[in-house]
């Protein structure tokens, strides 16, 4: 059984907007540097590759909302495969806010949002 994490301790947000005092832990979830913010702007307490898409995955997304469902699948199947990467978010999760970062321009299309209901274990 999946342990349960709070929703409040599973935020989503660009890596473009300032860091708050109620992100908790900020994990870049996104397997490129997001462009032009540094690492002092970026705030991160870690960036974690293992829970991004692959490549491939991403670059056949295009972050294309005709095709959020199909992404929304395959992602998930990635995310099965490497269970510990996603126990790891999840235990941190447990301990208190993490903030899912991403650079991503749409908000409602990319993988944090799939990554925070997968955690939510939704």
């Amino acid at each position: 059984m999946t342990p349960h994490v709070p929703a409040s301790h599973v935020l989503i947000k660009r890596a473009y907007l300032p860091a708050g005092p109620g992100d908790g832990r900020r994990v870049l979830v996104d397997r490129l540097w997001p462009r032009g913010i540094s690492k002092v702007r970026a705030a991160l307490t870690a960036w974690n590759k293992d829970v991004s898409p692959t490549t491939e995955l991403r670059q056949w997304f295009g972050h294309d909302p005709a095709r959020w469902d199909e992404f929304c699948k395959k992602y998930r199947a990635e995310l099965k495969s490497n269970p510990e990467a996603v126990e790891a978010l999840r235990m941190l999760a447990q301990q208190g806010p993490v903030t899912l970062v991403f650079g991503a321009r749409d908000e409602a299309h990319n993988e944090a949002v799939v990554l925070r209901e997968v955690l939510l274990g939704r």
